[in-house]
């Protein structure tokens, strides 16, 4: 089984915020694999089904994005997920509207949700798949933005980014590791 998990704020205020691009990623996966994301557990909202032959569970912790760690501990515990087994869908301000990176270890980045999950789980090798929100302008706050919603202009390389990270995590799940899906979207360009 693979843990596919978005990270993000739950309620409708942060809908199609900059911080709840995980879980438009989520949402995405669900609709495209036809998953009903209608159970509660371990404070997330989840949902079960397969990507190819492989069990997935799709999760949304409900903690807000600062203590995701706490319901992705509760969830490796319960099914007894490995690191590779895990794969966190996460922004990124590093990177342009709508561009992905992949990496299978590595730091938190600022992401202070996956700083919780290293945290929580005790290490740091599991997949991530940053999707890029934009650097912050000098003059906002970084919590305001990332809060803040995307403009019109970013909209179709945010949908771009989106559609490329659930392609992403699709052939991760698929090919049972990371390397190729990592050579096809870490290009230069990728999503812009």
């Amino acid at each position: 089984m693979k843990a596919i998990i978005g990270l993000g704020n739950p309620g409708r205020d942060y809908k199609w915020t900059r911080h709840n691009v995980g879980f438009e990623v989520i949402n995405k996966l669900a609709y495209d694999y036809n998953i009903d994301m209608n159970k509660e557990k371990f404070k997330a909202v989840t949902g079960e089904g397969r990507i190819g032959f492989e069990k997935v569970i799709f999760i949304e912790p409900l903690t807000y994005m600062n203590l995701s760690g706490e319901s992705v501990r509760e969830f490796v515990n319960f099914y007894k997920l490995e690191p590779e087994d895990i794969i966190v869908v996460c922004d990124d301000i590093n990177l342009p509207v709508g561009s992905i990176r992949i990496r299978t270890k590595g730091s938190d980045g600022g992401q202070k949700g996956l700083r919780n999950i290293i945290y929580q789980l005790g290490y740091d090798n599991f997949t991530r798949v940053r999707v890029g929100v934009g650097e912050k302008p000098a003059q906002w706050d970084l919590a305001k933005y990332v809060l803040s919603k995307f403009t019109n202009e970013e909209h179709d390389d945010i949908i771009k980014g989106i559609t490329d990270a659930g392609d992403a995590v699709t052939m991760i799940v698929k090919d049972g590791n990371a390397q190729k899906a990592m050579n096809t979207f870490n290009k230069k360009g990728i999503g812009k």
